[in-house]
């Protein structure tokens, strides 16, 4: 893909992410394997010119975010489950982060209903000079409209060049980041919906199988040039130990991997559990601000 100006970079991930996120969902059904959903993700998202941001997530009911499938992963979508489909694609650096919910149980539609009312909501209101406490205001109203409430301690987040979480967020719930949105930023903004029973809140689970260069350290061998990979390949951004795993098969491949976590050259980021194990429907789309309001790139 030749060079692109940022703003001309963005709309193109923008416009691949929701691609992939389109043509994946429909694959997302009962009893098929979550490492096959993961693998077409990847494979369209680089025939379309374009890389990962991160892993793709597919997280199951009560699994909010994070979970991407390991090497020898043999889980499958359940029955009258609600799945998180959560696609992240770069072009030069530039992100775009974008999600969906597929329901395969009718009684928790309106989870999905919620989650897409809030991010609706947020759209609408984001601009320059609104305080991002008043995009958690809207958000919250419209899932809560919807009979539902929100995850208050996942957030959406600032994007920058090869960076996913850049900082500023846009939380899901009032009363939180007070900070003042500015044109030409881009966030990608996250509502999660839950049941009014359930607790509203995530905690970190079981590793994800997700992970990302922390440092460079002296090491040998098959270690050293794993982590040669994993900087030129991925640099800032998460990518799965499965990518690797497929690079490296040689029988030390698991142990120089293992090196590379106890020294702290790579770090490993938990699934995040709702903490009363509720069901959980997630929308999100990726915004440019603009002069009077904001641009959808994944739209």
């Amino acid at each position: 893909m030749d060079k692109m100006e940022p703003h001309e970079a963005l709309i193109e991930a923008g416009r691949i992410a929701a691609k992939v996120r389109n043509t994946v969902i429909k694959e997302v059904k009962p009893g098929v394997k979550v490492i096959d959903i993961c693998d077409r993700a990847y494979d369209l998202i680089h025939s379309y010119g374009a890389r990962p941001a991160f892993p793709t997530n597919v997280d199951i009911n009560h699994v909010a975010a994070h979970y991407c499938s390991p090497l020898t992963d043999t889980t499958t979508i359940p029955e009258g489950s609600l799945v998180k489909l959560d696609i992240g694609v770069h072009v030069d650096g530039y992100i775009a982060d974008t999600a969906i919910t597929a329901c395969f149980d009718p009684s928790l539609q309106y989870l999905v209903d919620a989650a897409q009312a809030g991010l609706d909501a947020a759209i609408n209101t984001i601009r320059p000079g609104i305080k991002a406490s008043d995009v958690g205001a809207a958000i919250e109203q419209a899932i809560r409209n919807h009979g539902a409430r929100p995850i208050r301690n996942l957030t959406g987040h600032k994007l920058a060049r090869y960076v996913v979480h850049a900082g500023e967020s846009i939380p899901n719930v009032p009363g939180h980041d007070h900070h003042v949105l500015t044109e030409e930023e881009v966030y990608a903004v996250e509502p999660f919906a839950v049941p009014t029973t359930a607790e509203g809140l995530v905690m970190d689970g079981p590793p994800s199988n997700i992970y990302r260069f922390i440092k460079k350290r002296s090491l040998n061998g098959e270690a050293k040039k794993m982590l040669k990979y994993i900087q030129e390949e991925h640099r800032t951004l998460p990518f799965a130990s499965r990518w690797v795993m497929r690079r490296f098969q040689g029988p030390e491949s698991g142990d120089a991997f293992r090196q590379l976590q106890n020294a702290k050259c790579i770090m490993s980021y938990p699934q995040l559990i709702e903490k009363s194990r509720a069901k959980v429907a997630q929308a999100e789309h990726t915004v440019i601000l603009t002069a009077d309001g904001c641009e959808v790139t994944t739209g």
